[in-house]
């Protein structure tokens, strides 16, 4: 399967899921191609094709197309290690296992790579490790200024950033919730509102809930914003406490 799968991508190139069991239907052994009533079709197991494209050292490019690529090439769990630390440090070897989804000592394992990159630090109270480049930035952060309406799931908005953004607990099971999360209005680097949407036809009905003061004339000119992107010729604006 493993040769295959090698053959057909060197052969073809990239290719998406439906291209790459169009190909392994001709290079496999008929009992390895059995029925599967979802797809109405013969093809390889899930679980055969996705070990042969590992073992070949396949991988994904930013049209989600399978493309041959030397084993281990990608990053290693210390850079991902550091991506977390940059954007999110401070953190600590927990909350990489959180961010991951790795088992714990395998984050704890990874952590101890970056020992002599570390430094301890404190912020509102909680201790963390941060690289020791970012020290600076922690210590002289550049201020913040202007308003925007971030949509649930921004990066900004992950799991290492909420403790931070919004301190209170119970607030934070408001803003940040298991499902059907709103978006958060950011004014000034601080969570002032949460808010969502709705298209109606040409316009796009904007609700925010303000938890503190706010900007009406920023918000209104970046709910405009946010109805160009979404393809409405304007926004309609309620605000309410």
């Amino acid at each position: 399967m493993a040769e295959a799968a090698a053959s057909a991508l060197a052969e073809r190139g990239a290719l998406d899921k439906v291209e790459l069991h169009a190909e392994l239907r001709g290079r496999v052994r008929a009992e390895l191609l059995p029925w599967c009533p979802g797809c109405a079709s013969h093809h390889v197991a899930p679980m055969l094709w996705r070990y042969a494209l590992v073992k070949v050292g396949a991988r994904r490019d930013a049209r989600q197309r399978y493309v041959l690529a030397e084993p281990g090439a990608g990053d290693s769990p210390a850079d991902a290690a550091r991506r977390l630390l940059h954007f999110y440090g401070p953190a600590t070897a927990d909350e990489l296992q959180a961010w991951a989804r790795v088992a714990r000592s395998h984050a704890r394992r990874t952590w101890q790579e970056l020992e002599g990159e570390l430094v301890d630090v404190r912020v509102d109270g909680r201790r963390g490790q941060l690289l020791a480049g970012d020290l600076d930035a922690l210590e002289s952060p550049r201020s913040v200024a202007g308003l925007r309406l971030l949509p649930p799931g921004d990066p900004y908005l992950q799991q290492p950033n909420r403790a931070l953004l919004v301190p209170d607990p119970q607030q934070r099971k408001r803003v940040f919730r298991p499902v059907a999360s709103p978006g958060v209005v950011l004014q000034d680097g601080d969570v002032a509102g949460l808010w969502r949407s709705r298209l109606r036809g040409p316009r796009l009905e904007v609700e925010v809930e303000q938890l503190a003061r706010i900007d009406t004339d920023a918000l209104a000119a970046e709910a405009e914003r946010v109805a160009g992107l979404r393809g409405a010729r304007e926004a309609q604006l309620t605000v309410r406490a």
